[in-house]
């Protein structure tokens, strides 16, 4: 896939799950670029172990499915940055 369906799935996966996740989550576009493709990622991987038992990094494609799989990984990706940023009051 190339740069430009990366950044679009990005941006996509990455303001869907801002939307959807509660609470509020800090950065800009680039952020939320960078989160998309991050869960493009992980939920790729996640779905590539779920079904065929492997562990392998692979990322969704430019489609409705791929852009399912990519919001559940920017989910995932959220809840696990928010996990490192968490301050200890």
């Amino acid at each position: 896939m190339n740069i430009i369906a990366w950044l679009l799935l990005g941006l996509l996966a990455g303001a869907i799950a801002k939307a959807i996740y509660p609470g509020h989550q800090g950065g800009g576009i680039l952020a939320t670029i960078v989160l998309g493709v991050i869960g493009a990622f992980v939920g790729g991987s996640l779905y590539t172990l779920l079904t065929t038992g492997t562990l392998q990094l692979a990322a969704t494609g430019l489609s409705i499915p791929g852009l399912i799989i990519a919001v559940i990984g920017a989910i995932i990706a959220i809840f696990l940055w928010g996990l490192m940023t968490r301050r200890a009051v």
